[in-house]
């Protein structure tokens, strides 16, 4: 087993599933521990901005979902140099918006990006902490595609198995295919 693999490991132990939260019938997973672990998390982040910067595609902006997707991607743009925007919950963003809205494995919801924030023809890298339904991450490619962006690809700390995260995106998001979509912790 590699020295990445080992630290994959590490880092998955340190994510612990909470019951029943934030309703009856839903595993949390509290990712909240690997930012605790400055060394695991150095590890992490610099490995996965390598692999951003080496995987053969041309990102020009990151942009991360509200809200443990912000902590993730803020990290990713930092160590990739990349620009960073951020998606957010509707009414959040001071300016001009472009929303879509979303369901998720316990209701629904509508995320928004400011429309300044996404020029033609940029190329994105959606980050988000956890893969469930797909529906926020294919809220944001819509939005992305809406400005006139390209989804360049996702990335994702982890997914939920099961909810087929990762086929509702290929579904939704006829531009991408399943090479596009990094899952860190499978």
């Amino acid at each position: 087993m590699s020295e990445y693999d080992f630290m994959l490991k590490r880092i998955q132990k340190l994510i612990i599933d909470v019951p029943d939260f934030p309703k009856s019938g839903i595993l949390f997973k509290d990712i909240s521990p690997i930012f605790s672990d400055q060394s695991e998390l150095r590890n992490l982040i610099t490995a996965q901005a390598r692999f951003i910067k080496n995987n053969g595609r041309d990102f020009d902006k990151i942009v991360a979902i509200e809200s443990r997707g912000f902590l993730l991607g803020a990290l990713l743009a930092y160590e990739t140099g990349l620009p960073l925007v951020l998606a957010r919950k509707a009414g959040k963003l001071p300016r001009e918006t472009v929303s879509a809205a979303y369901g998720l494995e316990y209701g629904s919801d509508k995320i928004e990006i400011h429309t300044s924030d996404i020029k033609q023809d940029d190329h994105i890298l959606i980050v988000d902490d956890v893969l469930a339904t797909g529906g926020t991450a294919s809220a944001v490619a819509d939005i992305v595609d809406s400005l006139g962006g390209k989804v360049a690809g996702f990335w994702f700390l982890m997914e939920v198995k099961g909810l087929e995260g990762q086929d509702s995106l290929i579904n939704n998001c006829p531009f991408i295919d399943a090479s596009d979509i990094e899952v860190v912790l499978s």
